[in-house]
């Protein structure tokens, strides 16, 4: 999406960043107000309140997750079941994202944290949901693999591994030694993980390879 920098914006930014780093529940309006340069009086003048200033986060990240799939989905972009083949949901996300993004780590903390029972935390799950249905679906149809008895459960289960990587960012980093949301990082998990899913748990290194 492009970016607007209006002060409305700016605010709303700096309080996605320092939501994804503390929680909202512990930023206050007035740390958000001097990590934006501006006076806690105008952060109330533009969102109302904390809470409203909360679902404006909410909303623009889901807007930009929306704007990311649609892109990924819409006429001409790269195959959704060729990339669902070579790759992982994650690894596509990731790749879409600045590195810097905080986006990531505010998943975590919409879907796992302060902002679990959100309507826009709900809503992306789904449409990610929906997102790995499609990708099933056309990977069955292709013959390249199979849905299974319940292809609903495939999907999210297919689903939650590759958002494990997003969700559990820091802790991966910290046993494997290396960010997995880097392009090294990625890369080397997705190598060990379409193996697995190609050849099983007793895959040999080398096997199901890209």
């Amino acid at each position: 999406m492009p970016e607007d920098r209006t002060t409305r914006a700016v605010i709303r930014d700096e309080a996605l960043r320092l939501f994804a780093a503390h929680g909202s529940d512990a930023v206050s309006l007035r740390q958000v107000a001097a990590a934006a340069r501006v006076s806690p009086g105008l952060v109330v003048h533009h969102f109302g309140s904390k809470e409203g200033l909360r679902e404006a986060v909410d909303q623009h990240v889901l807007d930009a997750f929306e704007a990311m799939l649609a892109e990924m989905t819409r006429e001409g972009a790269p195959d959704l079941f060729e990339m669902s083949a070579t790759g992982s949901l994650a690894e596509t996300i990731v790749a879409q994202l600045p590195p810097d993004s905080p986006g990531p780590a505010y998943l975590r903390r919409l879907w796992l944290g302060d902002g679990a029972a959100s309507a826009a935390g709900r809503r992306l799950f789904r449409r990610l949901f929906e997102l790995s249905k499609a990708a099933l679906a056309g990977l069955s149809q292709a013959g390249l693999t199979s849905a299974g008895a319940d292809p609903d459960v495939r999907a999210a289960f297919l689903m939650v591994n590759d958002l494990a990587v997003l969700l559990l960012r820091d802790y991966l980093a910290d046993i494997l030694g290396t960010d997995p949301l880097t392009s090294e990082g990625m890369a080397r998990w997705t190598r060990e993980v379409m193996t697995i899913y190609a050849a099983g748990l007793q895959a040999q290194p080398g096997e199901g390879e890209r």
